[in-house]
């Protein structure tokens, strides 16, 4: 049997480490990840479901507190005027709509720089380091993002439209 590279992350999120690690890749792909956690199959059925042109903004709870979903359209920025930001209850699903967008990424264990305390009611918080690397994701693409990861989204150009999903983290 010949592995591809997101089975291979597949392996190890599940057997090695129980935890999701980022993932980058085409929406046609996400089945590949349903087993790395209860909700991811709810949530990419969800996203199928959506008629993306005509996508109101707002946020849905589509598993009570557990998976919800954001449509936003918003301005992207440059690099130096995003933040990273982690999560410790949710997983994030990132999917843009309208245009390419750049992440910036590092790890939480080389995070050193918080902006402010953990916001455990938000399950927000955000630090002055800058990231490791960047990751471009064009529409069609999605990209997770576990409590491992911190990640500065929206950089780039003009206006998005995009969706975030909250995934808990079970």
């Amino acid at each position: 049997m010949k592995l591809n590279v997101h089975k291979i992350r597949y392996l190890c999120a599940n057997k090695i480490k129980k935890r999701t690690i980022m993932i980058l890749d085409n929406i046609e792909n996400a089945p590949n990840y349903f087993g790395l956690n209860p909700l991811f199959e709810k949530a990419f059925e969800y996203v199928r479901g959506l008629d993306v042109d005509n996508l109101p903004e707002g946020t849905s709870e589509i598993e009570g507190v557990y998976l919800k979903a954001s449509a936003v359209k918003i301005a992207l920025k440059s690099k130096t005027e995003t933040k990273l930001e982690t999560h410790r209850k949710f997983i994030d699903i990132q999917i843009p709509i309208t245009r390419e967008e750049i992440f910036g990424w590092k790890s939480l264990k080389n995070l050193k720089m918080p902006t402010q305390e953990y916001d455990s009611q938000n399950d927000f918080q955000l630090f002055e380091d800058e990231p490791s690397t960047y990751i471009r994701v064009l529409p069609g693409e999605f990209i997770i993002f576990s409590p491992e990861d911190a990640h500065a989204p929206l950089i780039g150009e003009g206006i998005t439209r995009k969706i975030i999903l909250k995934v808990a983290v079970l």
